[in-house]
């Protein structure tokens, strides 16, 4: 499933930056449970949001949305 692989490479990211949901949540503007909620694979984040978390990670939206991050 789609929101199996973005949520592993949400959490993947996560890891690799050294932060926690919370401070991503808070960088984003989106309160915690929206961003777990990703991170969990309940939810997707939309367009715009795709976006800003692309910044964040400062990769592309195609990275992190499109193709399975090696781990």
């Amino acid at each position: 499933m789609e929101g199996n692989y973005i949520a592993e490479n949400l959490r993947e990211l996560r890891h690799r930056k050294g932060v926690s949901q919370t401070d991503v949540a808070r960088a984003l503007g989106v309160p915690v449970t929206t961003y777990h909620a990703w991170e969990s694979g309940q939810n997707i984040p939309r367009d715009p949001m795709k976006k800003a978390i692309a910044d964040y990670y400062g990769r592309t939206v195609q990275f992190i949305f499109f193709k399975r991050i090696a781990h």
